[in-house]
């Protein structure tokens, strides 16, 4: 069989197990994620006996420190992953539930509800934990997905997906509605999105060219986000303790992923003090700053940043910092370098959160908060599928109530139209 034919074939099959998924139980398809948890715990050594041979591979073929912190199955990670399952099957199930109603003049009751998107396709890099977050609020959902993880973490994927297609076998439900597609061909990601009869969205996670190939490539609609631009904004009337702490986890804490800070914009009536504390408690932690020419006279070891640094997505102990006038040059400089992604602004001034907070347009907008709060977990969602940037259908990350549409209900007595 062809590489083509399998994939086909694969498709056809997620596409049957969806129609089953779709009118699946609440306690069944809770039943199968607490599974699913049970199984991360029981078999974590041979999960991270998998993940280690996917470290060697990366190390081997020269894999950035950012990509192998993303590709490693830690006991925290792991302890992470069964958190998240557990969260998810807690959370109310979105298919079923109404979301609009109302009755015409005629008579005719008109209902919003919402119901599974069918087969959803994962594309990604390097994070094997998306196998597990994906599949438990694909499941969540009522939906079948197909998974096409990186070669960098084969081993570890397809251990995974083992025990996913266990669980939902054990549970009593299909096992093909979890399917990952076994090869490390880049070729198998061109036939799968060309599965239009038989998946109904895309979502690629990972770098910046994958997402455009896989763009450029779709006849499926896809949900996406290029990088993630962050930026903190510190206005005058911030509390400089906080802001340092802001800023610092914004950007130290995890600096591979696409919520860290990239650009620290600061007010110009504050730099001289907050700057030079700033700069120093990011030295300690190995933190190249680029600024601006403002910024390099205050701390003159800070190296001059170019053109390309504003909207630069470094994913390293890399940071781009400018001094602005006021806000709206804040405002103005996040409208031209933001990704639409996740954007803070440390204040203490109430009017000035609100006008941050209605004028810019990201994903994620915080106040006083790390941009690393731009995360399904920590939202409250449980887990994350992926953030859209793309605002259609979703925007920000996405749980399960975003893996569903709505479908109009209308319930009549005989009406006809005139």
């Amino acid at each position: 069989m062809s590489l083509e034919q399998a994939i086909t074939t694969l498709a056809k099959s997620a596409r049957q197990a969806a129609r089953k998924m779709a009118v699946c139980s609440t306690i069944k398809k809770n039943q199968v994620l607490e599974t699913i948890a049970e199984s991360l715990i029981s078999q974590k050594d041979r999960i991270q006996n998998e993940n280690s041979k996917d470290l060697a591979y990366g190390r081997e073929k020269g894999l950035s420190n950012a990509m192998i912190d993303r590709l490693t199955l830690s006991d925290k990670v792991i302890d992470s992953m069964i958190q998240g399952l557990k969260e998810v099957s807690q959370l109310p199930d979105p298919v079923g539930t109404t979301w609009n109603s109302y009755v015409r003049p005629n008579g005719l009751q008109v209902a919003r509800v919402r119901i599974p998107l069918g087969v959803i396709g994962i594309i990604y890099e390097s994070r094997p934990n998306v196998t597990i977050d994906a599949a438990g609020l694909c499941l969540k959902a009522g939906n079948a997905i197909i998974l096409r993880g990186g070669s960098e973490a084969y081993h570890s994927n397809m251990v995974l997906a083992q025990l996913i297609y266990q669980a939902l076998e054990l549970c009593g439900l299909s096992g093909e509605a979890v399917q990952y597609i076994p090869t490390r061909d880049r070729e198998a990601i061109k036939v799968m999105l060309a599965q239009e009869e038989s998946i109904d969205l895309i979502i690629p996670r990972g770098g910046e060219g994958l997402i455009r190939f896989v763009v450029q490539n779709s006849t499926i609609p896809v949900l996406k986000h290029y990088k993630g631009v962050c930026h903190v904004y510190i206005d005058e009337n911030a509390d400089l303790s906080m802001s340092e702490n802001i800023c610092f986890n914004s950007k130290v804490q995890r600096p591979g992923v696409c919520n860290a800070m990239e650009t620290m914009l600061v007010h110009a009536s504050i730099a001289n003090t907050f700057l030079p504390a700033m700069a120093r408690h990011f030295s300690d932690y190995a933190v190249e700053l680029r600024g601006c020419p403002k910024t390099c006279e205050i701390v003159p070891e800070v190296k001059p940043a170019t053109p390309e640094d504003w909207g630069a997505e470094f994913l390293d102990l890399i940071l781009a910092v400018k001094i602005v006038e006021n806000m709206d040059e804040a405002i103005a400089h996040i409208d031209q370098y933001s990704s639409n992604h996740t954007d803070a602004i440390v204040t203490s001034d109430y009017s000035r959160a609100r006008q941050f907070v209605n004028q810019v347009d990201s994903s994620v907008v915080l106040v006083n908060a790390s941009t690393r709060f731009n995360d399904g977990g920590q939202l409250g969602l449980g887990a994350e599928i992926g953030i859209s940037t793309s605002k259609l259908h979703a925007f920000g990350p996405m749980g399960a109530e975003e893996l569903t549409g709505t479908k109009f209900i209308v319930m009549g007595d005989g009406q006809i139209r005139e």
